[in-house]
């Protein structure tokens, strides 16, 4: 649970970073975001989380 509460708390960081240091941007990649179909949209989340599904097991078992 500790490390759940974490990654949670580590997203919130990464999010927040990326709302604070560039607004602008993320608007922009928001906008893109409405044009794109919904099934780039659905791969590029499987590959985002098939990554970081490697990039924890890997953390874990490896290190």
């Amino acid at each position: 649970m500790r490390d759940l509460v974490t990654a949670l708390g580590l997203v919130l960081v990464i999010e927040g970073l990326i709302y604070a240091a560039n607004p602008a941007g993320l608007k922009r990649m928001m906008s893109m975001a409405m044009e794109m179909s919904e099934q780039s949209m659905r791969i590029g989340g499987f590959v985002a989380f098939g990554l970081g599904f490697v990039i924890v097991w890997l953390a874990r078992t490896a290190l």
